[in-house]
């Protein structure tokens, strides 16, 4: 199916063929003709699926772009309103649809004023909610979504949600999208849906079939070292890497800026105006590796994510989909990559087993693997490079002193030396120690205890990184995917 089978307003599919949109998730194929149709939905779909699209694109294409107030949309986060109200905009441009983003936090006056020049909503429960009980703002939406609703149950929003909609007395059709169906939601949806129509994304669709999932086992404390060889050898054009607990991302970023990355962190401590900051330099390319808790990155929307990175496994399989599915979005391939020690193999497997996916295991490469990856994209970078006039200049004066050969040898030397690669050349466990550590498990029968401590061959093992891996990385001027890494251990860090 093609998004053009939906017969969007052409000014609709015009913004849809901007953002690279080709075929339609299955939550959007399945949503989107109900939601044409006049329809309340509920739909179960988990978070990476497409889910803001699938509401917005039929709400936007039935919406007259009048000076009223026609779709609201209610929230669990400030971040997810803003990623919402970022992917609606980019959606409705082109039919001079306005959207207003209201929060906590922020003085009440501007948020109004751009309530007054909006056509769609996109708020948190608790501002919305004192801003209709104070008689600030009065609205008639058409049409009212509710997106993550079992975040909002989690967060103690039920009571507010159902206020919010004692103030809406004509008909609207509402739709209400959720990762989970807890009780408590559907006897939500019972009383503020009229008929609705059910839609489940089962497990077996859960993840994205344009992302290919990897794990590598090492030791703990092989951790940062093997983060580090990943990326460098896989040369992603943008980067997320989840961590449990707000003082592993922090210390994670210092880490890896040390070691010569354009890194940022974002977790719940950070004030909204620096979270705000933080993820527009993402989105912008002027960051290439985003680190961040779960809870923080919720409802990020960045479609050219390449990677990426479980830094440490998530707790469960639904933290798992929810974190891979920032990559492989608008059709785009990705590749979600797990690092986990010898003893949560059965933790990993347990996730894989919940999401019907195979996630595959794979070595960590050698310092000769990336030493020759790297020399083959430095090929392929001469040979695609453009002849700029002042090189010819350049090549005069050196030719005047030395032949092409040597200077060839030469700039290819210096080249090398900015992309030294740090580290030792083994890092974690081969294919062989791995698929003799699923064996051992497989027979290992777990105790009261919570299973007996084996440690597989090489899970115990200390490595350590050899030197400081430091450097000044300056690349981030080509974004073709071939960014030209300059890394020296005597840099300036700042």
């Amino acid at each position: 199916m093609k998004f053009t089978d939906f017969n969007f307003k052409s000014t609709i599919q015009e913004a849809i063929n901007e953002a690279g949109f080709k075929e339609p998730s299955p939550i959007q194929e399945d949503a989107i003709p109900h939601i044409l149709e006049g329809k309340d939905v509920i739909a179960q779909a988990h978070t990476g699926t497409g889910k803001t699209a699938a509401f917005g694109l039929p709400v936007l294409n039935m919406m007259k772009a009048g000076g009223d107030i026609e779709a609201l949309v209610i929230v669990p986060t400030r971040e997810l309103a803003m990623q919402v109200s970022d992917e609606l905009y980019k959606f409705g441009k082109l039919s001079n649809i306005k959207t207003a983003t209201v929060y906590g936090g922020t003085p009440y006056g501007k948020q109004i004023e751009r309530i007054n020049r909006a056509n769609i909503i996109v708020a948190t429960p608790g501002r919305l909610q004192d801003l209709l009980k104070s008689g600030k703002i009065k609205i008639s939406p058409k049409f009212v979504i509710l997106d993550e609703a079992d975040e909002m149950l989690d967060m103690g929003f039920l009571d507010e949600i159902k206020n919010i909609f004692t103030f809406f007395k004509e008909k609207k059709q509402t739709l209400m999208f959720s990762a989970t169906m807890p009780n408590a939601i559907k006897r939500l949806a019972q009383e503020i849906l009229d008929n609705p129509i059910t839609i489940t994304i089962t497990k077996k669709d859960s993840t994205n079939k344009n992302i290919s999932q990897n794990y590598y086992v090492m030791a703990e404390s092989e951790r940062d070292d093997a983060l580090i060889r990943l990326i460098d050898y896989k040369n992603p054009t943008k980067v997320i890497v989840f961590c449990r607990m707000k003082r592993e991302v922090d210390r994670l970023v210092t880490h890896l800026v040390a070691s010569g990355f354009k890194a940022k962190g974002l977790h719940g401590d950070m004030e909204q105006r620096q979270r705000e900051v933080v993820i527009r330099a993402f989105k912008q390319g002027q960051v290439d590796i985003f680190v961040a808790t779960d809870v923080a990155a919720r409802g990020l929307d960045v479609n050219d994510v390449s990677h990426v990175f479980n830094y440490h496994i998530p707790f469960d399989s639904e933290s798992y989909v929810h974190r891979i599915g920032r990559t492989g979005r608008a059709g785009n391939l990705g590749e979600a990559i797990t690092l986990i020690t010898p003893n949560e193999l059965r933790a990993l497997q347990k996730i894989e087993k919940d999401i019907g996916a195979k996630i595959i295991t794979k070595e960590i490469p050698t310092k000769d693997d990336l030493v020759d990856s790297q020399q083959s994209q430095l090929v392929e970078q001469i040979l695609n490079a453009k002849e700029l006039e002042s090189s010819h200049e350049i090549v005069k004066k050196l030719t005047s002193s030395m032949d092409m050969t040597t200077i060839a040898y030469k700039l290819l030397s210096l080249l090398q030396a900015q992309n030294q690669v740090m580290g030792k050349n083994v890092i974690g466990m081969n294919l062989r120690e791995i698929e003799e550590l699923i064996k051992r498990k497989a027979n290992e029968r777990p105790s009261s205890g919570g299973g007996r401590n084996r440690r597989g061959r090489g899970g115990n093992r200390n490595r350590s990184r050899n030197g400081n891996g430091g450097g000044n990385r300056n690349g981030g001027g080509n974004r073709d995917g071939n960014r030209n890494r300059n890394r020296s251990r005597n840099s300036n860090r700042d």
